[in-house]
């Protein structure tokens, strides 16, 4: 019995541990999230260059809050919103920074 006991504490901490939360910042892509745009100028407004460095230089769309910048699982999403001001629900990777993006709204 204490075994199926222990087995089940340890599956509902991690579960737990796995719980959606918010977040909040500007979709960006990860060569300009650093310096921003005005470096790469891949167009007249951050949404293209994002856009233009996703595409044309293999970048992928990130999340940047002012402080952190984080990796999205859901490269498709992102792109209706490049540039703007959002709220990505998921649950992250702490070590790796990352989000699994389970939904991205525009930020109000």
């Amino acid at each position: 019995m204490r075994p199926l006991l222990l087995s089940l504490i340890v599956v509902t901490t991690l579960s737990a541990s796995q719980a959606a939360q918010t977040f909040t910042g500007t979709i960006s892509d990860e060569i300009c999230a650093g310096d921003g745009h005005a470096r790469m100028a891949m167009g007249p407004t951050d949404a293209e260059c994002a856009t233009a460095c996703v595409f044309a230089h293999g970048a992928s769309y990130v999340l940047v809050d002012g402080t952190n910048v984080y990796a999205l699982s859901d490269q498709k999403r992102p792109e209706a919103f490049a540039g703007r001001k959002v709220t990505v629900t998921g649950t992250l990777d702490a070590a790796k920074k990352a989000i699994n993006v389970t939904a991205i709204t525009a930020a109000k």
